[in-house]
């Protein structure tokens, strides 16, 4: 599972994510210094303070997250581009493994 996310504000993502560092009462300060670093040099890292991977699966059937992780890289995005056609991926894999469906031209 792959999720991508257009960051529109790094700064409003930087300040939340140090929020809720700073509302950790449970994290120690010598942690919260490193972490307070951490968000500010790297949005993936911010984002990384505010979802937790497990809260977006938790409820979906059929899922038992074992291990997530985190890593990011700056792209520029074009949806229109082959390369972002995910249905085309999953096209490709059909094909690869012999499934016919019909409802796809």
């Amino acid at each position: 599972m792959e999720v991508v996310l257009e960051i529109e504000d790094a700064e409003a993502l930087t300040g939340a994510a140090i929020g809720r560092i700073e509302d950790d009462e449970s994290m120690p300060e010598e942690e919260r210094s490193h972490a307070r670093s951490a968000v500010r040099e790297d949005e993936a890292e911010a984002l990384a303070y505010l979802i937790e991977p497990f809260d977006l699966v938790t409820e979906v059937p059929g899922i038992d997250l074992v291990q997530a992780s985190w890593s990011s890289e700056q792209i520029e995005y074009d949806p229109d581009a082959q390369e972002w056609d995910l249905d085309e991926e999953d096209e490709e894999e059909e094909e690869d493994e012999g499934i016919v469906n019909p409802g796809r031209s």
